[in-house]
């Protein structure tokens, strides 16, 4: 078995937390999508899980077997965990088919040269299998980083960031080779990135992070549509916020109502509607303050009584003509919030 589980899991650098007892689950053969901002711990749980420093609180097991602990961290050549990282790490000293053969130490030299290539083909490069890195395009060092880390058969594959560097359509095509590759071999996967739309893309489960804490972690449909916080919405797509009160079981926006279940009368709560669940219609409640061009949509800024909202619309608006603004029920959530 290749689940991946982390239990409670903190981390400490001096007088920093980078992770407070997180806990999740990377199911075999599945891809797990770390989603989060800079600093958030995304990097960190890799390392952790990869063996590369210990952790200080927690455990962590691949299958039935636990290989962090406090005071015990299994080594990271015993783990059968394959790495690949943002600046890919290839030896400037070896070539492609020779980077991938490294991991392969144990198998006769014919052996090792045959599945290289092999996997070098697999990964679009079968051409390039003599040339060095420096010889070797971003994108196509990045393949050479993915055949390396697989040819070797880990029990689970660690992606962090890895497409950051590259040009929209390269990354789409190399995300697309990479998730063929772990999916046709079965390989569990954890996929670190700070792009929503990434995550939403390439993962069967989404664990959202912020400062060391995980908020959620969930299928990407489900994350999206119910989303366990106010934070855990901001962290898939843009949303627009506002705190009120709850009066006849919703609250009151200056762009209309949001039902409230759950929440006791006169209680505060926050308001978060997504942007593209607004849409507009002719009406008197709202101005046009602003409309920027975002592909097939319009982003829309729309004004009411002082307070500015996001749109994501489909709609043809222009600066400065009134509107109404209607909240869609799929994609408006009402949260608690403290007292003032």
């Amino acid at each position: 078995m290749s689940t991946i589980t982390l239990t409670e899991v903190s981390r400490h650098y001096a007088s920093a937390t980078v992770l407070n007892s997180v806990s999740l689950t990377a199911l075999e053969a599945h891809v797990l999508a770390l989603l989060g901002p800079s600093g958030s711990g995304k990097s960190t749980i890799l390392r952790l899980i990869a063996g590369l420093e210990p952790l200080d609180a927690g455990e962590i097991r691949i299958g039935e077997k636990r290989v962090s602990a406090p005071g015990f961290t299994l080594p990271a050549e015993a783990r059968r965990v394959g790495m690949v990282f943002q600046d890919y790490a290839l030896f400037p000293h070896l070539t492609a088919a020779t980077n991938v053969a490294f991991g392969l130490d144990r198998l006769p030299r014919a052996e090792r040269e045959e599945l290289a290539l092999r996997w070098l083909d697999r990964v679009g490069l079968g051409k390039r299998a003599h040339a060095f890195p420096h010889e070797l395009s971003g994108g196509e060092q990045q393949r050479v980083a993915l055949a390396r880390a697989l040819a070797p058969q880990p029990r689970a594959i660690l992606l962090d960031e890895p497409f950051s560097g590259l040009d929209p359509v390269l990354r789409a095509e190399l995300r697309d080779v990479t998730l063929n590759a772990v999916r046709e071999t079965k390989t569990t996967t954890l996929f670190v990135t700070h792009d929503a739309e990434e995550a939403l893309m390439v993962a069967d489960r989404l664990a959202i992070l912020q400062a060391g804490r995980l908020l959620q972690e969930a299928a990407p449909r489900y994350a999206y549509d119910h989303p366990a916080s106010p934070e855990a919405a901001a962290a898939l797509g843009p949303v627009n916020m506002f705190v009120g009160r709850v009066q006849n079981g919703a609250v009151t926006t200056p762009f209309g109502d949001v039902a409230a279940p759950g929440l006791a009368e006169g209680s505060n709560a926050r308001v978060v509607v997504r942007a593209e669940a607004i849409a507009l219609t002719p009406g008197r409640n709202a101005r046009i303050a602003d409309v920027r061009p975002h592909g097939a949509n319009d982003l829309v800024r729309i004004e009411a009584d002082g307070v500015i909202w996001d749109a994501l619309t489909p709609a043809r608006t222009q600066l400065g003509e009134r509107t109404n603004a209607v909240l869609q029920p799929a994609g408006s959530f009402v949260f608690s919030a403290p007292s003032p």
